[in-house]
C-alpha cells in the first residue's frame, strides 16, 4: 500500500503541475461554437426592453435582433434560437403561421442582413400563440387533441422555413410532432431543413422566468399530460429514440443541471448529436446564488456549462452563452 502511494506509479498531479500539459489532456471543451442563444422577438418597431425575471434577457422588435445577434458576434456565438410573442392570440393558435408575425419577420431581417454567417432555428409550439396558453388545440374537454395539433405544428414549421429558418426545433411534446413537421417540410421543398427536436422534455418547476418572456404560462390547468415526468428516466430514452425513428436530425434534453443521468444515457443511447438547454429557472438559479454572495458567479456558470459537455451534450442552449464564450475565449 505504502509502494502504491508513496511511488512512482500513482502520481496524478503529474498532469496537473503544469498548465500547459494540463490543458492539452483536457478531456471535454466548452467553445463558442457549441452553443445557442436564444432570443424573444415581440412586435412593434424600436423595441427593447428588458425581462424582469430574466437576467440580461431582452424583449426585442424584429428591426432591433441584429443588436442581440452582433454583440454575441463579437463574442465568438454566431447561432441563435428564436421565440416570439405574438400581435394577437386565439384559441387555435393561427398567428403562429402568420407571415406578419415577430419570428417570420426577424427571420427575413435577420438572413438579409447576415446570410450565412449566423444560423437561426426556431421554436415550433403553440403555446405562445394561444389564448389558453396550451400547446395545442383543445377538445371540449380541455384536453390538448395531439393529431390535429401536430398538423399545424407542421404548418407553423413551413411557415419559418419560407421565412428564412435553418432549423425548426418543436417543442410541444405531442407524439408523432417529428414525422408530422418532417412530412411538411419536405412536401414544401425544405427536405434538407433539420430538425431538432425537444425530445425528452420534462414537466418542470424550473420554467418560470421563461413564461414571464415568452408569454406562454396555461390559463388553466398544466402540461403534465404531455410534458414528461421527472420520475421517468426510461420513458424519456424512449421519447427520443421515437424521435429519431421519425426522422429528427438532433435530440435535446430540458431541463437539462438537473437532468444529467438523461444527458449521460441518452448519450449512450444515439450517435446523433446531442443538444440541452439549461433553462430559466436554472440559470436563474445561479445567477440569484451569485447576487447573495454564496456563488462565483463566472466560475458557477463555467462549471455549469461543464457539466453538461461533460455529460454528452454537443449543443447547449443557454442564456448565458455570450458570457461564457468571452469567458472561454478571453474576448
Amino acid at each position: 500500500m505504502n509502494g502504491m502511494v508513496n511511488g512512482t506509479t500513482n502520481r496524478m498531479r503529474r498532469l496537473r503541475e503544469h498548465p500547459v500539459l494540463a490543458e492539452m489532456v483536457r478531456e471535454v471543451s466548452l467553445e463558442p461554437r457549441q452553443m445557442i442563444l436564444p432570443l424573444f422577438t415581440v412586435p412593434g418597431t424600436g423595441v427593447r426592453t428588458p425581462v424582469s425575471s430574466l437576467h440580461g434577457v431582452d424583449h426585442i422588435s424584429p428591426d432591433r435582433l441584429h443588436e442581440a445577434v452582433d454583440a454575441a458576434l463579437e463574442a465568438g456565438i454566431r447561432s441563435f434560437l428564436l421565440f416570439g410573442l405574438p400581435s394577437r392570440k386565439d384559441a387555435r393558435g393561427t398567428s403562429a403561421w402568420a407571415e406578419d408575425q415577430p419570428v417570420q419577420q426577424g427571420l427575413r431581417r435577420l438572413k438579409e442582413r447576415y446570410g450565412r454567417e449566423i444560423h437561426l432555428t426556431t421554436d415550433v409550439c403553440m403555446c405562445e400563440y394561444t389564448d389558453h396558453g396550451h400547446c395545442g388545440l383543445l377538445k371540449e374537454d380541455g384536453a390538448v387533441d395531439n393529431d390535429p395539433t401536430v398538423l399545424e405544428l407542421g404548418r407553423i414549421a413551413l411557415s419559418h422555413a419560407r421565412a428564412g429558418a435553418d432549423m425548426v426545433a418543436p417543442s410541444a411534446m405531442m407524439d408523432g410532432q417529428v414525422a408530422a413537421l418532417r412530412r411538411a417540410l419536405d412536401n414544401g421543398g425544405f427536405s434538407s431543413l433539420p430538425v431538432m427536436s425537444y425530445s425528452s422534455k420534462f414537466s418542470s418547476a424550473f420554467y418560470g422566468p421563461f413564461r414571464d418572456a415568452a408569454g406562454s404560462a396555461p390559463s388553466f390547468g398544466d402540461r403534465r399530460s404531455y410534458q414528461m415526468a421527472s420520475t421517468n428516466w426510461k420513458e424519456a430514452l424512449r421519447e427520443s429514440l421515437l424521435d429519431e425513428e421519425e426522422g429528427a436530425d438532433i435530440l435535446m434534453v430540458k431541463p437539462s443541471l438537473l437532468y444529467l443521468d438523461i444527458l449521460s444515457r441518452l448519450r449512450e443511447s444515439t450517435l446523433l448529436p446531442l443538444a440541452c438547454y439549461l433553462v430559466s429557472g436554472e440559470y436563474m438559479m445561479l445567477r440569484h446564488a451569485a447576487a447573495a454572495g454564496s456563488l462565483d458567479g463566472p466560475r458557477g456558470l463555467l462549471e455549469a456549462h461543464l457539466a453538461l459537455r461533460r455529460a454528452g451534450a454537443d449543443i447547449l442552449i443557454t442564456y448565458a452563452a455570450v458570457e461564457v464564450a468571452r469567458m472561454v475565449t478571453g474576448r
